[in-house]
C-alpha cells in the first residue's frame, strides 16, 4: 500500500482546512472595515499645509529695482537688479565701463534704490569739474546736476557736514590721499609726497610750505592756494 493510498483521507481533509483557512483570511482582508478620516481633520491638514507654504513664500520673496544707467558705459540703459546690490553691480550688468570712463566722483559702493539715475562721467566731464570748481562741494554740486541733460546722479559721493573738506578747502595736514587728489592740479604721487612730507617733518605751519614738496612749484601753488589750508 502506497503512502499516498494510506493517508489519503488525512490529505484531503488537510486540503480542505487549508482551503477554508485562505477563504477565511481573504473574507476578512475584504471585509474589514476602513478608518474614516474626518472632514474636519483634513481641512486642518489642509489649512496648515497651506500656511506652511505661504510662510516659505513671504521669507523667500526677493524684491527688485528698476535702475537707470548713463553715460560711459558700454550698454546704457534700464535694468532690473536685485535690492541689496550696488552701483558696481549696475555698472558690470551694463557691459562695465568704457575706455574713457572716469569714475573718481561716483560711490560705487552706494546700494541701489528702485528708479535710481546713475551718469558715468567721461575723463573730460571730470577735468572740466576740477578745472571749474574752488572746493569739493561744487565738485559734487556739478556731479549731482548735469547741466548737460539736466538730471540728477543719484550715484554721487555725498558730502558729510563733520568732514574736513565741507567747508571749501582741503587741510594739507589731516587730508587723506582721496581727498587732496580732489585739489585741482594734485595728481596720486603729488598727495603722496604731501604726505610723506607732514610725516617727515611734522604738520604744516602755514600754506606756503606746501612749495617745498617734491613736484609742487610755485605755479601749482598759485593754483591751488585758494583750495588748501593748514
Amino acid at each position: 500500500m502506497t503512502f499516498k493510498y494510506r493517508y489519503r483521507k488525512q490529505i484531503i481533509i488537510g486540503s480542505i482546512c487549508f482551503i477554508l483557512l485562505i477563504s477565511l483570511i481573504t473574507l476578512v482582508i475584504l471585509f474589514r472595515p476602513k478608518k474614516k478620516i474626518k472632514k474636519k481633520d483634513e481641512s486642518i491638514v489642509l489649512k496648515k499645509e497651506v500656511k506652511k507654504k505661504l510662510s516659505y513664500n513671504k521669507t523667500t520673496l526677493k524684491k527688485y529695482f528698476k535702475v537707470d544707467i548713463k553715460g560711459e558705459v558700454v550698454r546704457p540703459g534700464i535694468y532690473t537688479l536685485e535690492e541689496g546690490l550696488r552701483v558696481n553691480d549696475v555698472i558690470e550688468m551694463a557691459g562695465g565701463l568704457s575706455n574713457n570712463a572716469n569714475t573718481s566722483v561716483i560711490n560705487l559702493s552706494k546700494k541701489i534704490e528702485d528708479e535710481m539715475v546713475i551718469i558715468i562721467y567721461s575723463n573730460y566731464q571730470v577735468n572740466h569739474f576740477k578745472d571749474t570748481k574752488k572746493d569739493l562741494e561744487v565738485e559734487v554740486s556739478n556731479c549731482k546736476k548735469n547741466n548737460e541733460t539736466d538730471l540728477e546722479n543719484d550715484a554721487c559721493i555725498k558730502l558729510d557736514s563733520n568732514d574736513s573738506n565741507s567747508s571749501g578747502t582741503i587741510s594739507i595736514n589731516t587730508g587723506t590721499v582721496e581727498e587732496l587728489m580732489t585739489i585741482s592740479g594734485i595728481g596720486k604721487s603729488k598727495a603722496e609726497n604731501i604726505i610723506k612730507y607732514r610725516e617727515e617733518h611734522g604738520q604744516f605751519k602755514e600754506i606756503e610750505e606746501i612749495k617745498n614738496v617734491e613736484g609742487i612749484g610755485e605755479g601749482l601753488f598759485d593754483k591751488i592756494k585758494e583750495n588748501i589750508t593748514v
